[in-house]
């Protein structure tokens, strides 16, 4: 469906011929003053839309589902209940790049369903452990949007979050929903939400 703004609406209704009042001959614009006074009237009654932001640390939900209920997150059904009524400002995921097929297919089922997707390579280091994680990015990103969203969504169960999730509600006023398996959620971060959302299995795969 094609949608219009107010200031195009308010054109639109203006370009309206004149028609007569049905009670006098003369040539009035009375149909489109009617139509703009009802216009204008429920322009002051429309509610806000809230908008959102979504931020998704993908390595941590995937470990935690999977340790948890040995079954996959459902982006679909989280992007459904996260976005329900709600603008979209901005929504991203965090993942490590290991450079297979299998790993690109994901990444593009995340776009499709309306993610960006940002990716950082995976390093092994010569002792034998790896590094890739996406802390710091995904703080920056979301004091960022803090500025521009009404409600801040976190899908984790990292405690390293418990501060940024304080700060922007304190500091910013935003709301900070947090999504996070309820027991690999780190109980300062859940402290820190405005609200928390247990993942459980309505919003797993199969």
């Amino acid at each position: 469906m094609t949608s219009i703004t107010a200031p195009a609406m308010r054109r639109e209704i203006g370009t309206l011929p004149l028609l007569a009042h049905p009670t006098c001959c003369a040539v009035k614009p009375y149909i489109r003053l009617t139509m703009l006074a009802c216009f204008n009237a429920f322009q002051g009654v429309l509610p806000h839309m809230t908008s959102v932001a979504i931020f998704v640390d993908t390595q941590n939900v995937y470990y935690t589902t999977r340790d948890a209920y040995r079954k996959n997150f459902d982006y679909n059904k989280f992007w459904a209940q996260a976005t329900a009524n709600r603008k979209v400002t901005g929504a991203f995921c965090y993942a490590i790049d290991k450079g297979d097929q299998k790993q690109r297919e994901f990444q593009n089922i995340l776009r499709a369903i309306g993610f960006e997707v940002k990716l950082k390579p995976f390093i092994q280091r010569s002792d034998g452990s790896a590094k890739g994680d996406w802390d710091v990015g995904i703080t920056l990103d979301a004091i960022e949007y803090a500025e521009k969203a009404d409600v801040i969504v976190l899908v984790s169960g990292d405690g390293d979050f418990d501060l940024l999730a304080h700060k922007i509600r304190t500091v910013h006023g935003k709301k900070v929903e947090v999504y996070g398996v309820p027991q690999l959620t780190a109980a300062s971060l859940i402290n820190a939400a405005s609200e928390f959302v247990p993942i459980k299995r309505d919003l797993l795969l199969g």
